[in-house]
């Protein structure tokens, strides 16, 4: 059990961490700024401890072979919220900060974290970053919501005080203000994002969200519905390759192009009941179905309902194929090959059992989740912890940008929700939207990257170059690199345009593709 927990840890901790695709040389700063060195010495940043935080240590390191000179500062905001600033020996005027994964508490140490602040710091950021208010080693997945501070810090409050502090130290440092700053999370550090939009408009000029789990609270109860169904009919590891097979010939050419790619999973209309192969009675192989196993499917793939109204959309089919290193999307997310609670599972009912209602349960189980009672219980809990309001009214304003992307097969976030909230903020601020907020679907692509798509691409500096430039993304030039390889490139396209061929020249290169 001890090393399903430390892999469910490993998946967290990748899906917070966003691959620099960018290049580490430094940065000049925005035009009319000039870079900065600093006008104080390191260690007297240890003075502006005050009544709200401390800080702990600021300590003047060296550069290595493997990282950057810089001032390290290490401190802690009531009442137990980690947080580093990391300054750089030579400033590029531009405050950075980056997200966590799944329920956060991560190590500021862990290696993933170390390389992200690294890669910004050679950049010539200001690099701010937190644990969120508690440490997962000691409290793991949601034990630490029993504390409703904490909850409030994991929420929300944890992002805009570390955002305030990071750029207080940075002030201190180097003698002025950030010219402009930047934050960038994937997962729970998408939700982080679209929090700061939504509740701190000033304290970002230009946000990357990847993945959000945005509606958390109907995150987990399509958890419960999976969970659920493959308790009543569990559907074996062997058949998913079966099932991949199935979706991806029914699938793959509704887009006009057969590439191994679904680029919309709503255009496909693929019912297990009807296109799946049923198992003869009695037998179950690993090439059918039986009667209850496509029931369970139905469920996975079909609206969570509530008194007979949607309250969450199902799972859009795409991530039962497998990756890279043959390994199905839905392999540790949907289903453990070894028998074992499947993350879903996991973060579901530490869910229910300490964040969801105010008295804790931390024996239930998602068997006891009533799909039409209990719904109307998470009220609070969504206002707390969902970043699902639309009115980005404040963050327009003030002229801020979002660059939000979704993988179309991600197997541990439904990428409905992702496009669904930015359906309802063009709903809500108009044709508008796109001058500040533009979504990018990815297809094929699994949680945050990998999968069988062009996942590799640069978020951070096209947004930087719509903050300070003007120049909005049209497109982002992504690829799919397999063992250090690229092996094709295409364009993304802001939602709702995808990357249409030409007609023309071989699949597996950008120039043949046309955003429509």
């Amino acid at each position: 059990m001890k090393n399903h927990f430390r892999s469910i840890l490993l998946a967290l901790t990748l899906a917070s961490g966003v691959v620099c695709a960018q290049s580490l040389q430094p940065l000049p700063p925005p035009a009319g700024e000039t870079a900065l060195p600093p006008k104080l010495a390191c260690a007297d940043l240890r003075s502006l401890t005050n009544y709200d935080f401390s800080i702990e240590s600021a300590t003047l390191l060296a550069a290595t072979a493997t990282e950057p000179a810089r001032c390290r500062v290490k401190g802690l905001i009531q009442p137990e919220i980690q947080f580093e600033v990391n300054l750089p020996a030579t400033w590029n005027r531009r405050f950075y900060m980056f997200g966590n994964g799944g329920y956060a508490g991560e190590a500021m140490d862990a290696g993933n974290r170390v390389g992200q602040r690294v890669a910004a710091i050679r950049r010539g950021f200001v690099v701010a970053d937190t644990n969120t208010g508690h440490d997962a080693a000691i409290e793991p997945l949601g034990t630490f919501a029993t504390n409703r501070q904490k909850l409030l810090d994991y929420a929300f409050r944890s992002l805009h005080t570390t955002a305030e502090t990071g750029k207080r130290i940075a002030e201190a440092y180097f003698g002025a203000k950030p010219s402009r700053s930047y934050y960038e999370g994937c997962s729970t550090g998408g939700r982080q994002g679209l929090i700061l939009a939504q509740r701190f408009p000033e304290d970002f000029d230009g946000l990357v969200v990847g993945a959000p789990v945005l509606n958390f609270s109907g995150t987990m109860t399509g958890y419960a519905q999976i969970a659920q169904a493959f308790a009543a009919a569990p559907l074996p590891y062997a058949k998913l390759a079966t099932l991949a097979a199935r979706i991806y010939a029914q699938c793959d050419e509704k887009d006009g192009l057969k590439d191994g790619l679904i680029d919309d999973p709503r255009q496909c209309g693929f019912t297990p009941a009807r296109d799946l192969p049923k198992c003869a009675e009695g037998a179950d192989t690993s090439d059918c179905f039986t009667a209850a196993q496509i029931s369970a499917l139905e469920k996975v793939y079909g609206d969570v309902l509530s008194n007979g109204q949607r309250i969450f959309p199902g799972w859009p089919i795409g991530a039962e194929i497998a990756g890279p290193n043959g390994r199905s999307g839905w392999d540790n997310w949907f289903i453990n090959a070894q028998g074992q609670s499947s993350i879903q599972v996991n973060f579901a009912e530490t869910f229910f059992r300490y964040l969801a209602y105010p008295q804790k349960n931390p024996n239930y189980k998602l068997t006891e989740f009533n799909f039409d009672k209990d719904p109307a219980r998470l009220e609070w809990i969504h206002h707390v912890l969902d970043a699902t309001d639309p009115d980005l009214s404040r963050l327009q304003k003030r002229g801020g940008k979002v660059l939000m992307y979704f993988g179309w097969a991600d197997p541990a976030l439904n990428a409905r929700m992702g496009v669904e909230y930015y359906e309802s903020v063009r709903q809500q601020m108009g044709a508008a939207t796109t001058d500040f907020f533009r979504l990018f679907m990815v297809p094929g692509m699994f949680h945050c990257g990998g999968g069988v798509g062009c996942s590799s691409f640069d978020k951070l500096t096209p947004l930087m170059e719509w903050v300070e430039k003007g120049t909005a993304p049209n497109n982002l030039p992504a690829a799919q690199i397999v063992n250090g390889k690229t092996v094709r490139t295409r364009p993304l396209c802001p939602y709702p345009q995808i990357a249409k061929y030409k007609g023309s020249g071989s699949v597996d290169e950008a120039a043949n593709f046309v955003c429509r």
